[in-house]
């Protein structure tokens, strides 16, 4: 009794027994308090005038100040010899339980955990708040969210990389569904929820999320803006959005300590060689430690009460399957292509400069104008990629795409066998692309005809300068209508027998 602490009642009930005439010894018999604190009571008491009959007993505040009781020296901390290693695993987030588990593992610490739950609250007192707990229902609700992950080699370049993971929780059993994933976008998002369902055998009536991007366009607390994929999702497993006002992420606390459970208890003291591994460890441990624990707020195992009850009172998996689809509304520019995670696809150039919808899966991508399907094409997958229905270009496009090297040599022929050795002749050169010149050249026909572009490509042809600004030329100035043999250059040709192409013989430059 010597080490006990006294509250001020006790201390009133001994007074009133020392006035009736009651000696230590007798206060004692009555388990009251023990002789030597009695007497020291006794002699502040008789200082203090407390044992007149006449007087009021004294106020538990005028008592405090006697006998409130002294700090004692408090025994060292087992935990004290590694108080640097434990201030460092508390700032970098671990929880009571995984420090006291690295201890023992670690440096064989002999401790009890409520030596170590002791020592970290006295180093961290946490703030009290006022916080409503919300009561759910099994098969009610479950709660997702993102946190960060540990870095790992990328697959590609090996350098180390960030990663997220993705957690569900079950609301009312806590048993939950963690998934690595490399980020954050829409596709993930939705493959992680199809691949927790699977997990979980069913789905829960609602979901509460936070705000990413990959799932509400446009926080708010009355109004938000549901991204339409996510919409989708919800509509074909048949659960209810519940996403949380902007920064109040305590409305889903328990995916939040989910999140936080992952980091102090998962992680610390893990090596993960990839992506794969990491899951594979992290599918062990949510079956294993995780779901195996006894749960600090229930005081049940989590997957036992998700085994036991709540997996039968979630909804059933859809019979059909679901092809999840990202939508985006996108500018189709004047070339008549959207541009899709840097692919482009086509579209009616008749919606150039307008936002279309463009609702890509893993295998297509289609766009829409408001509810109508305008293009349908294959899912690129090289950065770059271009994917061309030729009926979306304008015409003079569309034209310029027809008229291509075995399209020029058709029309030739049926010009005429002159305009078919220019065509020939232009695509021999194997310095300079000539397709637009032999476009050129076949598109004469439309001012000219067929008759005069024959004759004057034959012309061309004779003077060996086989070119379309030759062969535009003659045309412009009548030369094909200019008979061959009535040219000065080809009276002399006639009588031409040297080798050089303007060289000529003395007698027959003499000629009168």
């Amino acid at each position: 009794m010597a080490n006990r602490r006294f509250e001020m009642y006790e201390y009133r009930q001994v007074l009133v027994r020392m006035r009736q005439g009651a000696s230590d010894r007798g206060i004692r018999r009555a388990g009251l308090m023990g002789r030597d604190k009695a007497r020291e009571v006794r002699e502040i008491a008789l200082e203090q005038g407390w044992l007149d009959r006449s007087m009021p007993l004294p106020a538990d505040a005028e008592l405090a100040e006697f006998f409130g009781n002294p700090q004692r020296p408090s025994t060292p901390s087992t935990v004290e010899p590694h108080r640097e290693k434990v201030v460092k695993w508390r700032r970098d987030g671990l929880q009571a339980t995984t420090i006291y588990r690295l201890l023992k593992r670690v440096h064989h610490f002999k401790g009890s955990y409520s030596a170590v739950r002791r020592f970290v609250n006295k180093l961290e007192p946490e703030p009290s708040q006022r916080t409503m707990r919300l009561s759910f229902v099994p098969g009610e609700a479950a709660q997702v969210d993102f946190g960060s992950g540990p870095k790992l080699p990328d697959p590609v370049t090996g350098e180390e990389t960030s990663t997220w993971v993705f957690i569900m929780t079950l609301c009312w059993s806590r048993h939950q569904y963690a998934e690595i994933v490399w980020d954050q976008k829409v596709p993930t998002w939705l493959g992680c929820h199809q691949r927790a369902f699977r997990f979980f055998g069913g789905v829960p009536k609602q979901v509460t999320i936070d705000n990413p991007k990959c799932a509400i366009t446009k926080a708010c607390t009355r109004d938000p803006e549901v991204q339409r994929a996510y919409a989708e999702l919800a509509e074909a497993y048949d659960f209810q959005l519940n996403p949380c006002p902007p920064r109040d992420p305590k409305k889903k606390g328990r995916v939040e300590s989910g999140v936080k459970y992952f980091k102090r208890a998962f992680l610390p003291g893990r090596e993960f060689r990839d992506l794969a591994d990491a899951n594979r460890q992290l599918e062990e441990w949510v079956l294993g430690e995780a779901g195996q624990r006894i749960h600090g707020t229930t005081q049940e195992r989590p997957l036992n009460r998700f085994a036991e009850t709540e997996c039968h009172e979630l909804q059933p998996l859809p019979e059909r399957a679901f092809e999840p689809a990202e939508w985006k509304r996108l500018l189709l520019h004047r070339d008549s292509y959207v541009r899709f995670e840097r692919c482009f696809y086509s579209a009616p150039f008749v919606h150039i400069d307008e936002r279309l919808w463009v609702r890509a899966t893993a295998t297509m991508v289609e766009i829409f104008h408001r509810h109508e399907l305008m293009a349908s094409h294959s899912r690129c997958r090289r950065p770059g990629e271009m994917s061309t229905v030729a009926d979306h270009l304008p015409p003079e496009a569309q034209a310029f795409l027809r008229m291509t090297r075995p399209w020029c040599r058709d029309q030739a022929d049926e010009i005429g066998p002159a305009c078919r050795a220019v065509i020939d002749q232009l695509f021999a050169d194997r310095i300079v692309e000539r397709l637009r010149a032999a476009q050129g050249v076949i598109g004469l026909c439309k001012t000219y005809g067929r008759e005069r572009l024959e004759s004057a490509c034959r012309r061309a042809l004779a003077f060996d300068d086989p070119q379309y600004r030759t062969v535009k030329t003659i045309l412009r100035r009548g030369l094909d209508q200019v008979a061959l043999q009535e040219d000065a250059f080809d009276r002399l040709a006639d009588v031409y027998t040297g080798s050089g192409r303007f060289t000529r013989d003395i007698s027959a430059l003499l000629v009168h």
